[in-house]
C-alpha cells in the first residue's frame, strides 16, 4: 500500500444509469443522476479542479465478482439478461428483483465502479473514494437480494483484503439491514460490520438482531443496531455515537467503508424512521472525522438505498460527496435554479430551494445516562451487552 496521500475522488460515468429494474420500480437511476446534476452544479464535483476528481467506472469480470458470488449465480444473471425470464432459484424476476436485459453487464459495472474506489484508496491515489451508485448490501454469495444484484462493497472489502489489509471496518447506515456484507463476511474476523437500521420485526429484510454476532472464531466481527420506527436524528445519532465509535477505535482498521443509504429520511416511502438530511449529513460528517482518525483518512463510501428521489436522495448524496471532497456544504445552502429547473422540466415535480430541512442535529451522549423505559435505549443497551465485551469494552455507561 502506498503511503502517499491523493485527491478524493467520485467514480462515475453516465453509463451506470443502466442499472435500471424499470419506470415502476422504486430504485430508479434518475435518483443518480439528479445527484450528480446537483453536485457538478454547486462545484463539488468537477468544477475546473475545484471539485471531486471524477474517474470513469470499469466493469467488473466475472472472476472478481466470482471472489465472494457462486459462478451459478453470476451464469443466471448473465442468462436472465439474455433471456429476460426469470430464476426465482437466483432472486431474479422477483418484485425486488425483476430481469432486464444486459443486468449482468449493469451490475458488473457497478461492482466495478465500487472496487476502482477502494483500489484508489488502497494505492494511496486517493484518500477517499466515493461510488453512490453502489452499496448493494443485500446480495447474497448465491443469489440476488433486495434490488441488489451483486454485492460491490463486498467485492471491495474482499479486494482490500486480497491487496493485504489486515482489518477492515464496515459502517452502514442504511434503514436496512446490512444482510449481504455481514452474511459474506460472517466468518472473517478480520472485517467488522457493523449495521444500524429500522428492526428487523417492522422491516426487509427481518434480520439484524445485537444477538447476532458472526461464526465461530469471529464473535463479535458482525454489530447490529436494531431500532425502533420512528427514530429521528436525535434518537439515531445516540445510537450510533454509543456504539460505532468505541468499536472503530478498538478495531483499529486499515480502511473505513460506508454505505450511505438515505431510506432513513422521514419522507422516504419505504421504511419508517424520522430522520431529517441535516441529521443524515450530521452522520456523514462522523464517519469522514472516524475515517482520519483510526484509518489515517482511507475512507471508501458508497450510496445504497433512498427512495425519495427529488426531496432527499440529491441533497443527501451532495453533502456526502462535499464531505468526501473535503468541503462540506453549508446545509442553508440554495439549490440552484438550473438544477430546481431541470427537475421541474424533466419530472414535472418542484425540488427543494434549500441543502437544510431546517433541523439542527443535537443528541444526548449516552454517558449522561440510560433509561431503560425507552425503546431506543433498550435497543442501544441491547447492542452494546452483546457486542462490546466480545472487543474487551465495557458496555455499561
Amino acid at each position: 500500500m502506498s503511503t502517499c496521500q491523493g485527491p478524493s475522488t467520485v467514480v462515475f460515468d453516465q453509463t451506470l444509469a443502466q442499472y435500471d429494474f424499470g419506470p415502476s420500480h422504486p430504485m430508479s437511476p434518475l435518483r443518480v443522476d439528479l445527484t450528480m446534476r446537483l453536485a457538478t452544479e454547486l462545484g463539488v464535483v468537477g468544477a475546473g479542479g475545484s471539485g471531486l476528481r471524477v474517474v470513469p467506472a470499469p466493469v467488473a469480470d466475472r472472476d472478481l465478482i466470482a471472489t465472494v458470488h457462486d459462478p451459478a449465480l453470476i451464469e443466471a444473471v448473465e442468462r436472465a439478461g439474455r433471456t429476460v425470464g426469470p430464476d426465482e432459484m437466483f432472486g431474479l424476476g422477483t418484485e425486488d428483483n425483476p430481469v432486464f436485459r444486459d443486468m449482468h453487464q449493469a451490475a458488473a459495472h457497478v461492482v466495478g465502479a465500487s472496487v476502482e474506489a477502494f483500489r484508489q484508496v488502497w494505492s494511496g491515489e486517493s484518500l477517499h473514494a466515493a461510488n453512490v451508485t453502489g452499496g448493494l448490501h443485500h446480495a447474497m454469495p448465491d443469489r440476488a437480494s433486495g434490488f441488489c444484484i451483486y454485492n460491490d462493497v463486498a467485492v471491495g472489502i474482499q479486494h482490500l483484503l486480497d491487496s493485504g489489509a489486515e482489518r477492515v471496518a464496515y459502517v452502514d447506515v442504511d434503514v436496512h439491514h446490512g444482510d449481504g456484507v455481514e452474511r459474506i463476511f460472517w466468518d472473517d474476523p478480520r472485517v467488522l460490520t457493523v449495521s444500524l437500521h429500522e428492526t428487523g420485526q417492522m422491516l426487509f429484510p427481518g434480520t439484524g438482531f445485537p444477538e447476532d454476532l458472526g461464526g465461530p472464531g469471529a464473535e463479535g466481527s458482525a454489530v447490529n443496531v436494531a431500532l425502533p420506527p420512528g427514530t429521528s436524528d436525535a434518537g439515531w445519532l445516540r445510537a450510533f455515537h454509543a456504539v460505532v465509535p468505541p468499536l472503530l477505535r478498538e478495531f483499529d482498521p486499515d480502511v473505513l467503508v460506508t454505505q450511505q443509504g438515505c431510506d432513513s429520511h422521514a419522507q422516504d416511502p419505504l421504511a419508517h424512521l424520522m430522520l431529517s438530511v441535516d441529521g443524515q449529513r450530521a452522520a456523514y460528517l462522523a464517519l469522514h472525522d472516524l475515517a482520519h482518525e483510526v484509518a489515517d483518512g482511507r475512507w471508501v463510501a458508497t450510496g445504497g438505498g433512498g427512495y425519495a428521489l427529488v426531496e432527499v436522495v440529491p441533497r443527501a448524496w451532495t453533502h456526502l460527496l462535499a464531505i468526501v471532497g473535503g468541503a462540506p456544504l453549508d446545509p442553508h445552502l440554495e439549490t440552484p435554479g438550473g438544477w430546481r429547473e431541470h427537475v421541474r422540466e424533466r419530472l414535472d415535480r418542484t425540488a427543494p430551494y434549500l441543502m437544510t430541512d431546517g433541523r439542527t442535529p443535537a443528541y444526548r451522549d449516552w454517558r449522561d445516562g440510560y433509561d431503560p423505559d425507552t425503546w431506543l435505549d433498550r435497543a442501544i443497551h441491547a447492542t452494546r451487552m452483546a457486542a462490546f465485551p466480545c472487543h474487551g469494552l465495557d458496555p455499561m455507561p
